[in-house]
């Protein structure tokens, strides 16, 4: 497969994500395939997002980083100080993928290293590795690229996580505002109870110490249910089982709490 070839496969990831949950692992999968190497991609802060073992490396530490998706603290930091491309980076060297507890096993192992950059952030890096390949200029474009093309899917998701909460946040601050002062007053007394995300009540109870009916209460958790915010379960006797749904929702009721 030609150079242009590879960069058409790549750039397919773009095409096949589109509108879809990003899976780095199916990204580095594909990069692995065209690049003819073990793959890492790795978040800020460490974590393994996608990885994709082209050769094995028998190391009982990797199995476990690679299991527990998570990149030594260290390591990670070190990663920061490459700000742009280091190509065939020995096993002496701290930037190294391979266990330095195995030199010798691996003594011919070589690491490419590329910062994933978007919006003028760094954002992670792509992490390449061979036992003894080096890496040529043509795997260092198709590599740039696949950092380029992860940096623009890291960035969409980022995108999306922050409509999210702000779609959440509106819709709790909606379905405060459809309450009325006694059902809000119910709702902060029936949460102050709970004393986290779900639980059981009896709304009789709550009513007759609070000072109002039991209507009130009911109406309260119908609107918070019917906005999505809330579900909520009759038990019969035992009470009423609710969880909250939407995690903005203890925040905003606490907000207006020290308002």
């Amino acid at each position: 497969m030609n150079l242009l070839n590879k960069a058409r496969s790549i750039n397919s990831m773009l095409q096949q994500t589109g509108g879809k949950q990003v899976n780095f692992k199916e990204m580095a999968e594909t990069l692995s395939s065209v690049i003819g190497a073990n793959i890492f991609v790795v978040s800020r802060r460490g974590k393994l997002l996608g990885t994709a073992l082209k050769q094995d490396i028998e190391n009982e530490r990797m199995k476990k980083m690679i299991q527990d998706r998570q990149f030594p603290t260290d390591y990670t930091k070190n990663l920061f100080n490459i700000t742009e491309s280091m190509a065939n980076i020995d096993v002496e060297s701290d930037y190294t993928a391979f266990p330095v507890e195995n030199k010798d096993l691996f003594s011919t192992g070589l690491t490419t290293v590329v910062p994933i950059v978007g919006g003028g952030e760094r954002l992670g890096t792509l992490i390449l590795s061979r036992l003894s390949t080096s890496f040529e200029e043509d795997d260092l474009v198709l590599a740039e690229y696949g950092a380029t093309v992860v940096g623009m899917e890291i960035l969409r998701e980022k995108a999306e996580e922050i409509e999210e909460e702000a779609r959440n946040k509106a819709v709790v601050q909606m379905a405060i505002s459809s309450l009325s002062y006694s059902e809000l007053e119910a709702i902060e007394h029936i949460f102050e109870e709970l004393e986290g995300n779900e639980g059981l009540l009896v709304a009789s109870k709550i009513a007759d110490r609070v000072g109002i009916t039991r209507s009130v209460i009911v109406n309260a958790l119908r609107k918070l249910e019917s906005a999505g915010v809330i579900e909520s379960r009759s038990l019969g006797m035992k009470g009423t089982y609710i969880k909250v749904l939407n995690d903005k929702f203890l925040l905003e009721l606490e907000k207006l709490k020290t308002s």
